[in-house]
């Protein structure tokens, strides 16, 4: 596994430490997430029925708009509509399943591999909705990655579970226990400590 910025792993007992710290590493891989993560402490106190977690990703994600790989134009030439023409065929499936629920699948032709028109009454509205419409959310997607790499982190058993995602910071505290308070301020705390002082937790 490529070398993280920064991967602290505490525990009472330092040979559950480095095993903990490989179970990790071999999560961390199989989920594809090494390019995402940047700095991670996870701190393990079975002693006392908790597991936390924090991490900041190198990087936070935002949507992607049909705007951002694609041009877009109207036209009345023939049946009025909206035509896209795209830069990529990455979103292609993503785009046209949205097309077809919102237009219609008989609404939505495609000439060309890349060129797509959508037969509409109102091209000039449409076209801002179209281009507004979006087609991926990474974000989503790396959240749901990160909550499955850290439940199957965390020790059996350890079903009651709190966790926090917001821009690329990500926090996760587990027990066999009612959760308590001072488990998520310490994981808060962890956070802090790994983002150089510069947290976007605004409490619990």
């Amino acid at each position: 596994m490529d070398v993280l910025e920064e991967f602290i792993v505490e525990s009472a007992i330092d040979s559950e430490a480095s095993s903990y710290r490989m179970i990790l590493e071999d999560i961390i891989s199989d989920l594809n997430l090494v390019n995402a993560i940047g700095r991670i402490y996870v701190s393990i106190r079975p002693q006392d029925s908790v597991f936390q977690m924090a991490i900041v990703l190198r990087k936070s994600f935002s949507p992607v708009k049909v705007s951002d790989f694609s041009t877009l134009d109207t036209t009345n030439s023939g049946e009025k509509g909206v035509l896209i023409k795209l830069d990529t065929e990455k979103y292609l499936p993503q785009l046209l399943g949205n097309l077809w629920e919102k237009y219609q699948r008989p609404n939505v032709l495609q000439p060309e591999r890349r060129t797509l028109k959508i037969l509409c009454d109102d091209p000039e509205s449409e076209i801002d909705v179209i281009a507004d419409m979006v087609v991926d959310d990474p974000q989503k997607t790396l959240q749901s990655k990160l909550a499955e790499m850290a439940i199957r982190a965390a020790p059996e058993g350890f079903r009651v579970r709190y966790h926090y995602f917001e821009d690329n910071q990500f926090i996760f505290v587990a027990s066999e226990e009612v959760m308590q308070d001072k488990w998520i301020e310490q994981a808060h705390e962890m956070l802090v400590k790994i983002s150089g002082g510069d947290s976007n937790v605004k409490g619990t």
